[in-house]
């Protein structure tokens, strides 16, 4: 999913538009969520925030799987404020002790999961809509340390060898009939993870072997475009 929001990022209705404006509608968004703390504002934020990305031509399937990881867990913390927090009125007993739902406690989920929601479509329309350069040029700008920026540009480009190494490993174990079967899924995993780590180190060395090469003195120019 890398390459693609990468690619994304990069081919969009929103890519020449400056950075800047992308960057204030993302922030704006998630500082209208964060503070006002109303579920209706947070569903308004939420709105927003899909039809910006999907008028900018995001394609709705990517976007939905985009979503999904972020869902599975504000879903889960939903379900786990609705059940043990808070001290009102029992709307609900499960008859076992301390799994109950009170009043309060399920409106704080529904505010918590909505909020997360929203923040979380107002970072994606950012993420979906700008390239990683522009991001960075305009922390570099914000006097964000040198340091963080480089360590996440590193980190972002390792992120497209991390995945296509599973790739590669896993579609050389499919074929070979790894994954028939529990025990074979399971033996073709913990082969995958160990084989994962060493080709991680080997791919480190010769990223740093090749920024070497070309003269890397610690730190990476980034430019406006």
């Amino acid at each position: 999913m890398s390459v693609e929001i990468d690619y994304i990022a990069h081919n969009n209705k929103f890519t020449n538009i400056d950075s800047k404006i992308k960057s204030i509608t993302a922030i704006s968004l998630i500082l209208i969520a964060l503070i006002l703390s109303m579920p209706i504002v947070s569903i308004f934020v939420l709105l927003i925030a899909i039809f910006l990305t999907l008028f900018a031509g995001i394609p709705y399937k990517f976007y939905l799987k985009f979503l999904s990881v972020p869902l599975i867990f504000s879903l889960i913390t939903f379900i786990f404020m609705a059940f043990f927090f808070g001290s009102g009125d029992i709307l609900w007993n499960s008859g076992i002790s301390f799994i109950v739902i009170r009043i309060d406690g399920l409106e704080l989920a529904i505010n918590t999961f909505l909020r997360i929601v929203a923040c979380f479509s107002s970072l994606g329309f950012l993420a979906l809509t700008t390239p990683i350069t522009d991001i960075l040029n305009i922390l570099s700008k914000l006097r964000v340390p040198k340091l963080l920026l480089e360590i996440a540009m590193l980190m972002y480009t390792t992120i497209f060898l991390f995945f296509s190494q599973i790739e590669a490993m896993k579609n050389a174990q499919s074929t070979r009939l790894g994954y028939y079967g529990f025990k074979n899924s399971y033996r073709s995993l913990g082969v995958l993870i160990s084989n994962l780590f060493f080709r991680s180190l080997d791919k480190s060395d010769k990223l740093q072997i090749s920024l070497d090469s070309r003269g890397f003195s610690g730190s990476f120019h980034i430019y406006d475009r």
